[in-house]
């Protein structure tokens, strides 16, 4: 798929499957290479829209400073660069953060919305400083992630946690694997510097006092062993979006892969 310039930068997108329109907006760091086995079972129920975020993946690697509202601004490009006036989101941590500034910023524009493991920021509280922990490809940064994603890892994470799904047991067994490995693979300076300029817009994401803007129906999905996004952020989000309503979830941060009820959940929430 192409790489146009949108928005003032080189972006690159993929679109895929029949079905209602829906965009997904990917995790801190998520390419759509990094996400396709999941995002591929999507486009068995939808046409789905991704692209690679600002800094990262295969899109432009443009000056910083990055705003939550830059990438919105994005995906709106890319958006009416596809030709859809409306459609759906399904978003996770990070990405959530993008599609709520999107649903704020175009209500008109987006017809349902799902918020996975994220936080509004501001008063309605933050999801965890990632920022301050050492870089997630050191053993020390895996090491500190690992108990964030479900606090059912403890400080231990060779601790299994029970009733998990094999697609997280997969993900826990990935991150134990880099934590025994002797040297991990560095990113190259401009990468690193992408995903620190991601970081950083994470870090003064704030929507809290606008919340009350999206008018679209909103599914707000959270893990019960989320310390990454808590659910207490989540309970406070459906509290200032008119149209939402909460599901809870047994797992953490990745519960849409742990629970078996979460993802058909979602889905059909988006099915409408």
């Amino acid at each position: 798929m192409p790489i146009d310039r949108l928005n003032g930068i080189d972006l690159y997108w993929e679109i895929q499957g029949t079905g209602p329109r829906l965009v997904v907006l990917n995790g801190l760091s998520g390419t759509i290479e990094r996400t396709r086995a999941f995002t591929d079972g999507l486009a068995a129920r939808f046409e789905i829209l991704m692209l690679d975020p600002r800094g990262l993946g295969l899109t432009e690697i443009p000056p910083g400073p990055y705003f939550m509202a830059d990438y919105a601004a994005d995906v709106l490009a890319l958006v009416d660069h596809v030709g859809w006036s409306k459609f759906r989101v399904f978003s996770i941590s990070f990405g959530g953060m993008i599609a709520l500034e999107l649903a704020i910023g175009a209500p008109e524009r987006v017809e349902r919305l799902a918020l996975l493991s994220t936080s509004p920021g501001g008063e309605g509280g933050a999801s965890y400083p990632l920022h301050e922990l050492p870089p997630v490809n050191t053993r020390e940064g895996w090491a500190a992630v690992v108990p964030l994603i479900d606090t059912r890892n403890a400080v231990d994470p060779g601790v299994q946690v029970p009733q998990q799904r094999p697609i997280h047991r997969r993900v826990i067994r990935s991150i134990r694997r880099r934590l025994r490995a002797r040297r991990q693979p560095r990113p190259d300076p401009e990468s690193a510097r992408g995903l620190a300029e991601q970081l950083e817009a994470r870090r003064l994401h704030d929507v809290w006092d606008r919340l009350p803007r999206i008018s679209c129906p909103t599914i707000v999905g959270s893990g019960r062993f989320d310390a990454i996004a808590p659910l207490v952020n989540a309970e406070n989000m459906v509290t200032r979006i008119p149209s939402a309503e909460l599901h809870v979830y047994e797992g953490g941060h990745l519960f849409f892969m742990q629970d078996e009820s979460a993802l058909t959940e979602i889905l059909d929430f988006l099915d409408g």
